[in-house]
């Protein structure tokens, strides 16, 4: 009896050994089941991450992205190029007594300043001159000379770049204006790194006028000179090729003045064409259009 009592412990201390390892076994494959789904889930978002990233369309792989450009350690874009100018000249001081004379002879100091919010970024001046024959009639001329300068912005791109669309948007203008006979736009050189004339007829109520527009760009300034004249009264009509070459020699010195505003030197440029006899008497009998000069140097009588 004492034997069976014993072997039956036995056998139970045994069954109980079995049934632990059974637990044992048990336990470690819900736990092998249970991290199964658990790694298959991490793998899966880690996928879907990357590809969002990779379309555009977010996730935790553009969030580091963001982190790290915020840190530095991401190579950044390159910056907008500085504006080459920073200031403009005093508009009614950039051209030589002579300049002046050769346009408005009789308007040398009637330079009127327009008016400007920001004298660094626009300006302008005009000036008119007439010159009365009694019987024979009046030469009348008229000059406005206008400033546009452009900052470098990261939105709008470098100040040159602006300056460019605006100088071919104010050449555009120059050639489309309405009622205009005769349209004619010539290549300028030595004012500037671009510049166009355009020239035209124009018939107004006081009379028959010629029309100059002599559009030129200094990196990230544009400069427009417009000129005009009629004889009025009976006087005969001025010469366009004067009034041309005249308002040339004036676009020049109005850009080389922008250099010099800024401390610079101004580039060497190609001497001024100079008027036949007969031309520069024309040119120095005129005026111009009583039209006031505008507040934005964009904008022409």
């Amino acid at each position: 009896m004492q034997r069976v009592a014993v072997q039956s412990d036995d056998q139970r201390a045994r069954s109980g050994r079995k049934a632990q390892r059974r637990a044992g076994r048990l336990r470690r494959g819900l736990v092998c089941a249970a991290a199964v789904p658990a790694v298959a889930l991490f793998a899966t978002a880690c996928s879907s991450d990357s590809d969002a990233a990779a379309q555009g369309t977010g996730g935790s792989s553009d969030s580091a992205a963001g982190t790290a450009d915020a840190g530095g350690s991401s190579t950044a874009s390159p910056g907008v190029q500085a504006a080459k100018y920073a200031k403009l000249p005093k508009p009614c001081a950039v051209l030589s007594k002579e300049t002046l004379t050769s346009l408005v002879p009789k308007g040398v100091k009637s330079g009127k300043e327009g008016t400007s919010d920001d004298v660094a970024t626009r300006g302008s001046c005009s000036w008119s001159s007439l010159d009365s024959n009694g019987v024979k009639g009046s030469q009348f001329r008229w000059l406005n000379i206008s400033f546009l300068r452009f900052d470098s912005d990261a939105g709008r791109g470098s100040g040159e770049k602006q300056a460019e669309a605006y100088y071919a948007s104010q050449v555009q203008g120059a050639q489309s204006v309405a009622g205009a006979k005769n349209t004619k736009s010539v290549p300028v050189t030595g004012a500037g790194d671009q510049a166009t004339a355009v020239r035209y007829d124009l018939k107004k109520k006081e009379g028959a006028f010629k029309q100059q527009t002599v559009v030129a760009r200094a990196a990230n300034v544009v400069v427009t000179l417009d000129y005009n004249g009629a004889g009025l009264a009976g006087g005969k009509a001025p010469d366009a090729d004067a009034l041309t070459k005249v308002a040339e020699k004036a676009a020049a010195e109005a850009v080389a003045s922008v250099a010099t505003a800024n401390g610079a030197a101004p580039a060497p440029s190609s001497p001024a064409p100079t008027p036949s006899k007969s031309a520069s008497e024309s040119a120095s009998k005129s005026a111009s259009p009583s039209a006031s000069p505008s507040k934005s140097p964009a904008k022409k009588s």
